[in-house]
C-alpha cells in the first residue's frame, strides 16, 4: 500500500471538530471556576454589613461607611465588603475612595460585574467619562446591553460628572475698597 502526502486541506478536516471539542471543554470549564460561590462572611461581618445597609437605607451615610469599615476589619480583602464600602464612599461624593475600594474588590474578583459597573460610574461621576466608556464595553461584553449593571452605567456615563463643590480656598472675594 503506497502512502500519499495528506494535504492542509485533509488536515484541516481531520483535526478541526477535536480542536473546537477541546476549546468547548476549557471555555466551560473555565466559567465553572468564575462561577464558584463567594465563601460564607464572619458572622459579625454579615451583621456589620446589614447595619451597614439599613443605615444607608435610612441616609445615615457616616453610619454605613463606618459599620462597613468595622466589618472589613472583621474580613479584611471580602470583596462583598469592599463594594458595600466602595458604595457607601460614592455616595458621600469621594469618588476618588470610592475607586480604591472597587480597584482592591477587582484584583480579588476581576470579573465582578458589579466592581467593574461601580468603578465605572465613579470614574463617569469624576469626570473621566473616557474610562467609564472602557468598563461600559467591558460589561457589555461580560454581561452584554440588557445586563441591569450595563444600563445603570451607561445612565451615569450620559449623566455626566457630578456637580462639584467650590471650596473657601478656591473662590476669591472681590475686592472693593470704600470709604465711610
Amino acid at each position: 500500500m503506497m502512502r500519499t502526502k495528506t494535504s492542509a486541506k485533509d488536515l484541516l478536516m481531520r483535526y478541526t471538530p477535536v480542536a473546537a471539542a477541546l476549546s468547548l471543554l476549557v471555555a466551560i470549564s473555565s466559567s465553572v471556576t468564575h462561577s464558584q460561590s463567594p465563601a460564607p462572611l464572619d458572622p459579625r461581618a454579615a451583621a456589620l454589613l446589614d447595619e451597614g445597609r439599613a443605615a444607608l437605607a435610612a441616609g445615615n451615610v457616616e453610619g454605613a461607611v463606618d459599620a462597613y469599615e468595622s466589618a472589613l476589619t472583621v474580613e479584611p480583602g471580602s470583596v462583598r465588603v469592599l463594594l458595600s464600602l466602595a458604595e457607601a464612599t460614592r455616595r458621600q461624593g469621594l469618588q476618588g475612595k470610592a475607586l480604591h475600594y472597587y480597584r482592591i474588590a477587582l484584583t480579588s474578583d476581576p470579573r465582578n460585574i458589579t466592581a467593574i459597573a461601580g468603578e465605572g460610574m465613579a470614574l463617569a461621576e469624576k469626570g473621566a467619562t473616557e474610562k467609564a466608556n472602557r468598563n461600559l464595553a467591558r460589561l457589555q461584553t461580560l454581561c452584554g446591553k440588557s445586563c441591569n449593571e450595563t444600563q445603570t452605567l451607561a445612565a451615569a456615563i450620559a449623566k455626566g460628572p457630578a456637580p462639584r463643590m467650590a471650596t473657601a480656598d478656591a473662590t476669591t472675594p472681590k475686592s472693593a475698597v470704600t470709604e465711610n
